[in-house]
């Protein structure tokens, strides 16, 4: 809701508010007095809305110039006493002008005489409404001062993680540029066509990853895709020894997640699994829909006697363990196991679509 619009919905209810109290002071004219509802209403409800604007720029002014977190609270409450009492005044004047009035333009239809129990319990009142509209406006510079640090710290989110994306980019491994560009290398002198293949799939896959926004999310559809690049452009280098196995649900392919999540962990599957193996081996990426919750597990085989993973304390684990804590807080977990000849991490994260916010 924009700025404009919460204004003018805030003017609505706080009009609204002052309406019931009018219509409460008029029934309460009408119980107590010789006269009539209409007459009550038509005496009060005037009175109630220009006392209500009054009290609105009045305390509005005051609450600016005297914030609590600024101003000792007896100023303040000094200050909002005596200007309560200077506005239930002027009020009472204002009611006995508009008395006076009321019974100059109808002389022969039954209107309200301001006596002095009137006058008196109007005071009062207005006193006490008076107060009530300088709470009421305090409540609301905290809500929007709520508001504003809120979307401050929001921002500062989108931007850690805005600079997380590009840390992240930065630590492609060098290694796998390095390795790529000596690959195309090689193949120049064998396989032109190959050569050209590999710095299209390379190309691609940079562009891809330059493209992505930390605030924008992607499906795993699209997440998925940027692996395949990945073990394309690898592949070239261990040919039949890096095989890759995807099991996405259908379901799945819909859900959204952080962009390059699933890349850092695919690259230490490549690093430290089937690098370290003289007959490589394959990677496997499963994913389906729980309920609420989106699993996905990333499986490669790995020497059963190397330590993997660094006992879950890698760069890529790291990084991905806090990234969906940011995005997710306790509602996502990264786990990891190493079970023989194979290592494993299962992420497990909401089930979101995007569709959820137009029902």
């Amino acid at each position: 809701m924009g700025a404009g619009a919460w204004g003018r919905r805030s003017a609505a209810l706080y009009l609204a508010a002052w309406l019931m109290l009018g219509l409460m002071l008029a029934g309460l004219l009408a119980a107590t007095g010789d006269v009539a509802p209409g007459a009550a209403a038509i005496f009060t409800l005037p009175l109630v809305l220009v006392y209500a604007s009054a009290c609105g720029f009045s305390a509005y002014y005051l609450c600016r110039a005297f914030p609590l977190a600024r101003k000792p609270l007896p100023a303040i409450l000094g200050v909002f006493f005596a200007s309560a009492v200077i506005a239930s005044l002027l009020w009472c004047v204002a009611g006995n002008a508009w008395a006076a009035l009321c019974a100059w333009l109808a002389p022969h239809t039954q209107t309200v005489t301001m006596s002095r129990p009137l006058t008196a319990m109007m005071f009062g009142v207005g006193v006490l409404w008076y107060g009530v509209s300088g709470a009421a406006h305090y409540l609301a510079m905290e809500f929007e001062r709520a508001r504003g640090l809120e979307r401050s710290e929001l921002e500062a989110r989108l931007l850690a993680q805005e600079a997380e994306l590009r840390m992240l980019r930065t630590q492609i491994d060098p290694h796998f540029l390095f390795n790529s560009l000596n690959s195309i290398s090689a193949l120049t002198a064998i396989d032109a066509a190959g050569a050209r293949d590999m710095t299209l799939q390379l190309a691609g896959f940079f562009r891809q990853t330059l493209g992505l926004e930390a605030q924008r999310k992607v499906t795993l559809l699209e997440e998925v895709a940027l692996v395949r690049r990945f073990i394309a452009i690898e592949a070239v280098r261990f040919g039949p020894r890096l095989a890759f196995e995807q099991q996405v649900d259908a379901d799945a392919q819909r859900c959204l997640l952080p962009p390059m999540i699933l890349q850092p962990l695919v690259e230490n599957a490549v690093k430290h699994g089937i690098g370290g193996l003289l007959d490589g081996g394959t990677i496997r990426v499963r994913a389906e829909r729980a309920g609420s919750q989106l699993k996905i597990s990333i499986e490669n085989d790995a020497d059963p006697d190397a330590v993997t993973g660094a006992g879950g304390k890698g760069i890529g684990l790291v990084n991905v363990r806090q990234r969906l804590a940011a995005a997710y807080g306790i509602e996502a977990g990264v786990h990891w196991k190493k079970n023989g000849k194979s290592f494993r991490v299962d992420l497990v994260l909401p089930y979101e679509t995007g569709e959820e916010g137009r029902q």
